[in-house]
């Protein structure tokens, strides 16, 4: 393994009574004024909006409303944010959503404590902010994992660009498998996926050898695919639920990626392809990943291999690596097409020209961390297949 120092500030409040027991804990670390940031109007039909200000009012709280957060969220809302912050002399920010709204959360703790733009801080100075309002998360929407780090996709309608920016880790994340059960079953699953994507992506990181993250990783990988199965067949399920929820925390806490150096280039391949068509992240990699991942042969048989054996149950009796490898591959595409996610771009409604896909492949982040080190030239053709 690489060397690393591990340490993680976000406390997680687990369970149905995890909000009370959060409240009971944090609600004197908040300050006088929170801001509440929450998406385009399912916390209001839940009826967990108007619970949660309850509560936050109940504790002397002045709460500054910021809805509206979209679905990959723009950096003209993450100013709005800024601007609102500072304007209101916000103490605390408490994110209710999901990924898109933690992540747009992060970068307006950020931005709420400096004067500097934050793009061209991160982009143009190449420097971190180093001061951030406080936050907290409660987790309506999972897969993501997005309330374990301190990073954010954000996208610039200006440039075109779906980008990572930085800003404050959660001091806590509220994980109630109960605050979940609003959520479509189409969101459930590409989540879900998104958190399987996360897991390989960390996986064919370096190093490429046994290693006990990877292990760790494997039961994770084996647990998504088992639950998503399960969910399924009864989505009012809690309990599968909960492990889902975790699942997600656990491929973004840092847990799996001690001692890595990991990979994502299919997220960076999504995240141009998503600023281009805005399509939903989960379902972007379902199509990504299969063809990605046949370009990574025969530099990945060795790790692809393992996953077939020890992830997807491949009897590896009388087959060779390069025949293992290339079973999981047909594994992972067979498991999306079960679980109703899309296999091409066709069947997202996505139609790109050559320019397009020209545009997409050569903003693309090339990853240092992968398996193979891929070219501009090579991921336009991946999109072509995926069409």
């Amino acid at each position: 393994m690489n060397q690393f120092t591990y340490s993680y500030p976000t406390r997680v409040y687990f369970g149905d009574d995890a909000f009370s027991t959060m409240m009971k804990a944090e609600v004197e670390k908040m300050g006088s004024v929170v801001m509440l940031a929450y998406g385009r109007g399912s916390l209001k039909k839940t009826g967990l909006y108007e619970m949660i200000v309850d509560a936050l009012q109940q504790a002397g709280k002045k709460v500054v409303d910021f809805g509206g957060i979209m679905p990959n969220p723009t950096y003209a809302k993450v100013k709005e944010g800024i601007a609102l912050a500072k304007r209101e002399h916000v103490e605390f920010i408490l994110a209710a959503g999901g990924g898109s709204v933690l992540d747009c959360s992060k970068v307006i703790s950020a931005g709420a404590k400096s004067d500097q733009d934050m793009w061209d801080l991160q982009y143009h100075q190449h420097q971190m902010p180093t001061e951030f309002l406080p936050m907290g998360a409660v987790v309506t929407a999972f897969g993501t994992g997005a309330e374990m780090n301190n990073g954010a996709v954000i996208t610039n309608e200006e440039t075109r660009q779906k980008s990572p920016l930085f800003g404050s880790y959660y001091s806590f994340a509220v994980l109630s498998p109960a605050f979940t059960m609003t959520m479509p079953m189409g969101q459930v699953i590409s989540g879900a996926f998104d958190s399987l994507s996360h897991c390989m992506e960390t996986y064919m990181g370096s190093p490429r050898e046994e290693n006990v993250s990877d292990e760790i990783n494997e039961a994770v990988q084996r647990n998504i695919i088992r639950n998503i199965r399960k969910i399924l067949q009864n989505p009012e399920n809690e309990d599968v639920r909960s492990e889902l929820i975790w699942d997600a925390a656990m491929s973004e806490n840092g847990m799996l990626k001690i001692g890595k150096k990991t990979d994502f280039q299919c997220h960076m391949l999504e995240h141009q392809l998503g600023a281009y068509t805005n399509c939903n992240h989960g379902r972007g990699l379902a199509v990504l990943h299969p063809v990605l991942y046949k370009h990574y042969l025969p530099e990945a048989e060795k790790q692809f291999a393992r996953l077939a054996v020890n992830v997807w149950g491949i009897d590896p009796a009388g087959k060779s690596e390069a025949e293992l490898a290339s079973a999981f591959i047909q594994a992972l595409q067979d498991f999306i097409k079960e679980i109703g996610l899309p296999t091409s771009l066709h069947e997202m409604n996505i139609n790109l020209s050559e320019k397009e896909t020209e545009e997409i492949a050569e903003s693309t982040v090339l990853t240092g961390g992968c398996v193979k080190k891929f070219t501009a030239e090579e991921l336009q053709k991946v999109l072509n297949e995926c069409a």
